[in-house]
């Protein structure tokens, strides 16, 4: 559906979602019960009770979506108003897709469902700015299940249906085909002359891994379980080498020319076309990758790793290079499509299309050609389950949109924020951050640009510069502690403390949490609004020498340990370098060339000896 959808043809809109939630409700049951049964205790098993459960979920979910499809054609040629009667169905629906996103995606998203559900309900007896006017059972149902422009089968349920399904298939065809273990080779050679080694590998792999897997956990599970032990072996603590894997795989949702689905949702949302999006998200994504690669400079350099000769096995062979054209090829067909002005989603089938014939390059795919029907089935999967998610979000956006209380949470941030634009952007900040905490990135990209987004934009902000400004908190809140879930990911693969993994992991992608704020003053960094080449040289040149002494600051290490009196310094100028005040930022600039001139000159005997 996904296929024809994208590159043949269009399907009516109702038969889409009509069809789309039925494949989801099907699969995601399955998907369910599978998980409950690989974490179940050994020798418990599948019983009765079990199976009438998943039957009555199947049950109650296929009469709610067939009702859907049934008002939805009565609309179309009729003036319908939605009945009580009408209502039952849509409340079971209600309850089937938020069972299913709580047994596949946890209690937090199922939280988010659920309270909006009981707000619509209930809310009108709630104080203050909570208060809202009251809903029957029947407008309740309009406004969640039989609405297609907010709720469950909402304009966020087409987007996903239409742009996002396509591309999942894409990267899970991508690794499928063999392209990530090439991809892996390439970035140890890359990276075999940095003292970092499979640190830095695992860096460059991940940003790059994240173009096909959309996905934090997947990309850490797709890499780490190669890059782990490397790092490990190679000098570095567990909880670090988890990190490192973490902040890595994070990064891939931001990082051009694919990123993840929330990037493609944004394109929609925003109106700004989706070649728009990756051109602003570039360099941000490289300062964020430049952070990381500075940070793991550094500790290499304070935990003394040397750089080591590359083995035998990671050398590329020439059956390596046939096989980078698996990756190469499709990312280019993404590229080149888009800027002919193709579809987003018909430039995802292309590269689909395009993939599948490279394909036979691969000896393994030619010795085992199910490899290509096994990612199609984990591709719909996977599209299956992330349309359960987007439900329960479909669910948040209909409470919001019925009730106003988005506006009223921006005219309470407005109060908060005073004068300062700074206060006002931390205050977003922090929200978005609780917001996405445990959240995937597309639901959590989404929860937040409902809530905070129209506080956001009521500073004065472009579109587009408002919705960077939240995609990356809905990235970044896979690494805030206590619910840092890209840490708790890695961190078993390292056998390493799962908590102080989000430590190191919250250290290492730090930059991530300052980058924002960054193009919100400076949106030339965005390219393709208000771009000016020579202030863009100006705040790059500063951006990259303020990373530089965070970094080393953080870590209280550049060649040698840093006194404290030196790390406070270079923090403070750090932050002054970034003021848009130029004096302020150029006195900063010149203290800090000062503070590094000094550090090297001091340290330049002993980089003589040893050959730091």
């Amino acid at each position: 559906m996904a296929l024809y959808s994208a590159g043949i043809g269009l399907i009516d809109p109702t038969w889409h979602r009509t069809l789309g939630f039925g494949l989801a409700l099907v699969i995601g049951v399955a998907a369910a019960r599978r998980k409950q049964l690989s974490a179940a205790p050994q020798g418990s098993g599948y019983g009765i009770r079990h199976i009438v459960v998943d039957l009555l979920l199947l049950g109650a979910g296929c009469w709610a979506i067939v009702s859907f499809f049934v008002v939805q054609s009565e609309m179309q040629v009729v003036l319908y108003d939605v009945t009580r009667q009408d209502a039952w169905p849509a409340l079971a629906g209600l309850c089937v897709f938020l069972e299913l996103c709580r047994r596949l995606w946890g209690w937090g998203l199922f939280a988010v469902g659920a309270l909006a559900v009981l707000y619509l309900l209930f809310g009108q007896s709630l104080p203050g700015i909570l208060e809202h006017t009251g809903f029957t059972l029947a407008e309740v149902a309009e406004n969640l299940w039989y609405n297609t422009n907010k709720g469950v089968f909402g304009s966020i349920t087409n987007i996903v249906l239409g742009t996002v399904f396509i591309f999942i298939i894409f990267g899970v065809l991508l690794e499928g085909t063999g392209a990530g273990d090439t991809l892996l080779k390439f970035a140890f050679l890359a990276t075999r002359r940095s003292r970092g080694g499979p640190a830095h590998a695992a860096i460059l792999a991940s940003s790059l891994f994240g173009t096909m897997s959309g996905s934090t956990v997947a990309n850490i599970v797709g890499t780490g379980t190669f890059t782990i032990p490397m790092i490990k072996k190679r000098g570095f603590t567990p909880a670090f080498a988890a990190g490192v894997e973490a902040t890595a795989s994070t990064g891939g949702q931001i990082m051009p020319p694919i990123m993840g689905a929330a990037a493609l949702v944004m394109a929609d949302l925003t109106g700004m076309g989706y070649l728009n999006i990756a051109i602003a998200a570039l360099v941000p994504a490289l300062f964020y990758y430049f952070s990381l690669f500075t940070a793991v400079t550094i500790e290499a350099r304070r935990q003394g790793v040397q750089v080591q000769p590359l083995e035998v096995k990671d050398k590329i062979t020439r059956l390596d290079i046939f096989n980078s054209i698996l990756f190469v090829g499709p990312i280019l067909t993404v590229i080149i499509s888009l800027v002919m002005g193709v579809s987003t989603s018909a430039s995802g089938f292309y590269a689909t299309l395009v993939l599948v014939l490279l394909s036979v390059i691969n000896p393994e795919v030619r010795r085992d050609p199910m490899r290509l029907v096994r990612s199609f089935i984990t591709g719909s999967a996977s599209g299956a389950s992330l349309l359960i998610a987007i439900a329960a979000i479909g669910i948040l956006v209909g409470a919001l949109d019925s009730t106003g209380l988005g506006l009223k949470l921006a005219n309470v941030i407005a109060m908060l924020r005073g004068d300062s634009l700074f206060s006002a952007l931390f205050v977003a900040m922090m929200g978005a951050l609780v917001l996405g905490m445990g959240m995937p990135t597309l639901p959590a990209y989404l929860i937040i640009v409902l809530v905070m987004g129209p506080a956001i934009q009521a500073l004065g902000l472009s579109l587009l510069t408002a919705h960077m400004f939240v995609f990356y908190y809905g990235v970044a809140s896979s690494l805030t502690p206590p619910v840092a879930i890209a840490a708790y990911a890695a961190a078993p693969i390292a056998g390493a403390n799962p908590l102080k993994t989000s430590l190191v992991a919250f250290r290492l992608g730090l930059a991530q949490f300052i980058i924002p704020f960054i193009f919100v003053y400076y949106p030339t960094l965005l390219i393709v609004e208000d771009f000016s080449l020579a202030s863009f040289l100006w705040i790059a040149a500063r951006t990259a020498f303020c990373i530089w002494l965070f970094c080393s600051a953080m870590a209280a290490f550049d060649r040698e340990r840093l006194s404290v009196a030196e790390v406070a310094l270079r923090f403070l100028v750090a932050f002054l370098c970034l003021v848009p005040d130029p004096m302020i930022h150029l006195p900063a600039v010149a203290m800090g060339a000062l503070l590094v001139a000094f550090h090297l000159r001091r340290t330049q005997p002993i980089a003589n000896v040893t050959g730091a």
